[in-house]
Parts: C-alpha cells; structure tokens; sequence
C-alpha cells in the first residue's frame, strides 16, 4: 500500500530529523544564525512540527490543530528537548492519520490547493520532499555552526 510506504519515509525523516538535534551541543546551538544563513535549527523545526500537524494532522485527520506559522520562524524560547517531544508527537499525529487512510482517500482532491489541483497522494509527496528539504538545512546548519 502507498500509504504506508508513505508513512514509512515520515517516520524515517522525523527520526533522522531528532537524530540531528540530538547532535547539537547545546541548546542555544540551535538558534544561531550566521551570515548567509537565514533561518536557525530551531527555527526550521518548529516550522516542520507546524506543517506536518497543519498539512496531515489538521487538514486530512482533522485534529482541531491550528497553525500560527509566523511562530515557527520567530519564536526562539524553546530547548532541544521540547522540540524534540514535539517532532514525536508530530510523527504519532502523522502516523494516526495516515492509519486512517485508504487508497480511495489517496486519490480524491486535496482539500485546499496551492500546488495546482491535485490528489492527496501528490501533496503527501510533495510535503515529504518539504521534510527532506529541511531535514538537509538542518544537517548542514549543525555541521556548520555547532
């Protein structure tokens, strides 16, 4: 089944994405920025936890969840470890939904667009590439700045 190849990958790249934050120092390692680098660890966290339960957790399982994106990218008060619990929490929600799921789900219609007109199955996709997108900034934010 699609869906969970699907959510083997998510599962994948959120447990390779508290890998890296694991791997971090400190705590304040993972808000700095430097010249050429516009966007913090944290940051960039905060943003995937917000996604993943606004996109999968709030729009298709329909958890109530409510997104405040310009917190994802001004907010610096949070540890390691919280954002960490929050990646978690974002898998289990991510896992929930995509075990709701069934192929006839995969095929119907996004519920809103913003990449054109296209299947859930196509935005799943689209947002585990957003994942990996940012799972490689961090990456390179840590090796860079830590």
């Amino acid at each position: 089944m699609v869906q969970q190849e699907l959510l083997e990958l998510y599962k994948r790249d959120i447990e390779k994405l508290i890998s890296e934050f694991n791997q971090y120092p400190t705590d304040d390692a993972i808000w700095k920025v430097s010249s050429g680098i516009t966007n913090s660890a944290g940051n960039l966290g905060l943003h995937l936890i917000g996604s993943l339960n606004h996109f999968i957790g709030a729009t298709i399982g329909n958890t109530g969840y409510v997104r405040n994106r310009d917190a994802e990218f001004s907010g610096k008060e949070k540890s390691r470890a919280e954002i960490i619990d929050e990646l978690k929490a974002a898998a289990k929600v991510v896992e929930q939904t995509f075990s709701n799921l069934s192929e006839e789900d995969l095929n119907k219609p996004f519920p809103f667009e913003f990449a054109g007109k296209q299947s859930t199955r196509f935005y799943l996709m689209l947002f585990l590439g957003h994942l990996n997108y940012h799972l490689g900034q961090v990456s390179y934010h840590r090796r860079i700045l830590s």
